[in-house]
């Protein structure tokens, strides 16, 4: 069984900066990829940025150049580093990883940009 944490999310003012973490536990033997969704109220979830395990990254256009996404493979763990926060990021952030030719979900964590 695999198993994702969560964490680093809360609020923060508008332009302030926050880092989400996600690590992976239990009995993996391959990570294909690891990503970062989020879900707005009232919205679809869609895809934030994502990393393989070669290292290409993708990112949402409306997130490029604020947002990173970084890997510590050793410690199967996915980052966020959320930059420039804006209102519009506002929403209950998820970590989806690709391991063991299956797909896991994160529990979600809230993120908060107030004005």
């Amino acid at each position: 069984q695999v198993q994702l944490v969560e964490s680093g999310g809360g609020s923060v003012q508008r332009g302030g900066s926050l880092r989400l973490s996600c690590a992976v536990s239990g009995n993996i033997f391959s990570i294909n990829y690891m990503s970062w969704y989020r879900q707005a109220p009232g919205k679809q979830r869609e895809l934030v940025a994502s990393t393989t395990s070669i290292g290409s990254t993708t990112y949402a256009n409306s997130v490029k150049d604020r947002f990173t996404i970084s890997r510590d493979s050793p410690k199967n763990t996915v980052y966020l580093q959320m930059n420039d926060l804006k209102s519009e990021d506002t929403a209950v952030y998820y970590c989806k990883v690709g391991a063991n030719y299956r797909e896991y979900w994160g529990q979600g964590t809230q993120v908060t940009v107030s004005s």
